[in-house]
C-alpha cells in the first residue's frame, strides 16, 4: 500500500477465531495486510498474517483468554502497522441483526441493541460485541459500520420466515432469519460479474458449505428460503452443529439423561454434525480420507451429502426450477468427491456434472449439455465487508 491511501480495515469475528483484512479504498478494492486469530480461549492462540507484495506468510503467537483479550491482542499489533494509521473506517460482519436490511453505522443505540438481542446467538454476537467496544474504547473517533449476516434473507416471504409455534413469539422477534448473508450477497454479486442472466432473473441455490453450511433459494437476485432458521444451528448437519432435529429430543433426554438445556445447547451446537457421526473429526477432509476405512466417517460424510442433495430438491420446488447452482465455503469449493455425491441422481433437475471439471475445481463443473450451470465460487466475506464499507461511508474515505 502507498503512504497516504485511505484504508478500510475489516474484522470477521467467528466463535473461535478472528479473521481481519486491510483493502486501500479504491475501485476495485485491493487488499493488502490481511490474516487470522485462531484458538482463541485455547493453548497455542496465534496470530497468522500476510502482508501481500509477494512476502511469505507470517505468524506470532498470542495470549488470548477470550475475544476481549484477542481483539485488544490484535489491536496491539495492528497499530505498529504503518498501514493502520491511514484506516478511516472499521466493517465488522455482525452474524444477527434482527430486521436490519443495510449495513450500518455503529451507534450506541445499535450497541445496545446488539445487546438486548445477544441471547439470540450466544456464540457470536457477544464475541462480535466484544470486538467493537475495544475498537471503540482503544479509537473513539474511528467510525465503525456493523454489515448483518441476517440482511439478505429480509426479502423472504412471511410464509418462509414463520416458524409454527404460537403466534405471540412471532411478535416477540423469533422467526426463520437464515445466516450467511455476506457470502450470499457476495457470491451473488459475482454471480452478475461473470454474466450469468439468473442472477437478475433466474432461479438460483447457493450452497454455502463449510465448518457452518446452509443453503439459500435465489428468485431474480432476492433471497425467497434459506435453511438456517432463528439460530445458525438449523437447517443442514454441519462440523459439530446437528442441524435441523425432531423438537421431542430435548424433553425425552431430560427425562432420560438428566440433560440440562445448557448441556442440550452445547450437545447440538459443539458435538453433534459430522464430530458427533464419526466420533473422530469435524473436519470433512479428515473423513473423506478415513472412510473407506472406517464406517463412521463414511456415514457421516453420506448423511452430509445425503441432506445437501435433499434440500436443492426442495428449493428447486420452492423456486418452481432451477438455472444455477453455486457451491462455496470450505467444503464446497475444495471437496470435490463432495460434490459429486451431492448432485448424484438430480439429472431429472437438469443438473449433470463434468467429472473432469469437477475434479479439477472448474469455475464452471457442469457438462456442456447441463440445463443447469453448476458453479465453483470462491467466498469472500471480507472484501463484501469492504465493499458495504465503501458503499455506505464514501466520504469517510476521502483525506
Amino acid at each position: 500500500m502507498k503512504p497516504g491511501n485511505s484504508n478500510i480495515l475489516t474484522i470477521n469475528g467467528g466463535s473461535s477465531s478472528i479473521k481481519f483484512a486491510l483493502y486501500v479504498a479504491v475501485k476495485p478494492l485491493k487488499r493488502g495486510l490481511y490474516g487470522t486469530v485462531d484458538r482463541i480461549g485455547l493453548s497455542g492462540t496465534n496470530l497468522t498474517f500476510h502482508e501481500g507484495g509477494g512476502k511469505p506468510q507470517a505468524s506470532r503467537e498470542l495470549i488470548a483468554a477470550d475475544h476481549k483479550s484477542a481483539a485488544n491482542s490484535l489491536l496491539d499489533w495492528l497499530e505498529t502497522q504503518p498501514d493502520f494509521t491511514s484506516v478511516k473506517a472499521v466493517g465488522h460482519r455482525v452474524v444477527h441483526g434482527m430486521k436490519h436490511t443495510e449495513p450500518e453505522i455503529v451507534t450506541p443505540e445499535l450497541l445496545a441493541e446488539l445487546h438486548r438481542i445477544s441471547p439470540y446467538d450466544p456464540d457470536h454476537l457477544p464475541r462480535e460485541i466484544e470486538l467493537i467496544e475495544a475498537f471503540r474504547l482503544r479509537h473513539p473517533k474511528l467510525p465503525q459500520l456493523a454489515c448483518f449476516d441476517t440482511a439478505f434473507h429480509q426479502t423472504m416471504p412471511r410464509v418462509a420466515k414463520l416458524l409454527p409455534i404460537p403466534r405471540r413469539f412471532d411478535a416477540k422477534g423469533i422467526q426463520r432469519y437464515g445466516f450467511h448473508g455476506l457470502s450470499y450477497a457476495y457470491l451473488m454479486e459475482e454471480l452478475v460479474r461473470l454474466g450469468d442472466p439468473a442472477a437478475t432473473k433466474g432461479r438460483v441455490i447457493l450452497a454455502h458449505l463449510g465448518n457452518g453450511a446452509s443453503m439459500a433459494a435465489v428468485r431474480d437476485g432476492k433471497s425467497i428460503d434459506t435453511s438456517m432458521g432463528f439460530t445458525p444451528t438449523a437447517g443442514l448437519v454441519m462440523s459439530t452443529r446437528s442441524g435441523d432435529l425432531d423438537p421431542g429430543l430435548a424433553p425425552y433426554l431430560a427425562r432420560t439423561e438428566q440433560m440440562t438445556t445448557s448441556q442440550f445447547y452445547k450437545m447440538v451446537n459443539h458435538e453433534s454434525g459430522l464430530l458427533g457421526i464419526s466420533e473422530t473429526s469435524s473436519d470433512m477432509r479428515d473423513l473423506l480420507a478415513k472412510e473407506a476405512a472406517d464406517v463412521r466417517a463414511a456415514e457421516a460424510v453420506a448423511l452430509f451429502c445425503y441432506q445437501a442433495k435433499k434440500w436443492i430438491g426442495a428449493y428447486a420446488a420452492a423456486l418452481g426450477g432451477l438455472d444455477s447452482l453455486v457451491f462455496a465455503g470450505g467444503i464446497g469449493e475444495n471437496a470435490q468427491p463432495v460434490r459429486a455425491r451431492i448432485c448424484e441422481g438430480l439429472t431429472f433437475l437438469g443438473i449433470d456434472l463434468d467429472k473432469a471439471r469437477n475434479a479439477e475445481t472448474a469455475p464452471v463443473i457442469s457438462a456442456p449439455a447441463s440445463r443447469v450451470t453448476v458453479r465453483v465460487i470462491r467466498t469472500d466475506e471480507e472484501l463484501m465487508i469492504a465493499r458495504s464499507v465503501l458503499r455506505t461511508c464514501p466520504a469517510m474515505m476521502v483525506d
